[in-house]
């Protein structure tokens, strides 16, 4: 009886290919994540829409399929959520002008600083100290008078 079994089981897992159905990958569905991996969710915390099971991502995911159906090209359907959510929905924003000041800024202002203390420094170990102040009769009989205290 085992062998039975074991014929049968054997039996099932070779055959068990044989009825599987071909996969086949739809290709407007493969357009549609490929685009999906450049726009962020605008509710999540930076994550690509493609990624993202919030209902928005899946708003936009059924918006780029459908501009895809209507035979849009990939750059006008970014394009058309640019035009609603402004570059912020972009995972990799295109570099201008208005967004240079803000990585550039902080290194110049932390070099200009960096360089106004070298030159104080420098100035100040240049300059001598001044003399102590002599001390007065008065002030040697205090320290005489605590150091006897002690």
């Amino acid at each position: 009886m085992t062998n039975i079994k074991c014929a049968f089981l054997v039996l099932v897992l070779v055959a068990t290919p044989l009825f599987a159905a071909d996969v086949s990958e739809d290709p407007l569905e493969r357009q549609m994540r490929e685009i999906a991996k450049l726009l962020r969710c605008a509710v999540c915390q930076n994550q690509p829409i493609s990624n993202s099971n919030a209902d928005l991502a899946r708003d936009m995911r059924a918006i780029i399929r459908e501009q895809l159906q209507a035979g849009k090209a990939r750059d006008e359907i970014i394009a058309y959520f640019v035009e609603r959510y402004g570059n912020y929905i972009l995972l990799k924003p295109p570099v201008d002008r208005s967004g240079a000041a803000v990585w550039f800024l902080p290194p110049l202002l932390l070099l200009v600083i960096g360089a106004f203390a070298i030159v104080f420094v420098r100035r100040r170990l240049r300059q001598p100290l001044p003399p102590a102040p002599e001390l007065s009769d008065e002030d040697i009989a205090r320290v005489r008078a605590a150091r006897e205290q002690d």
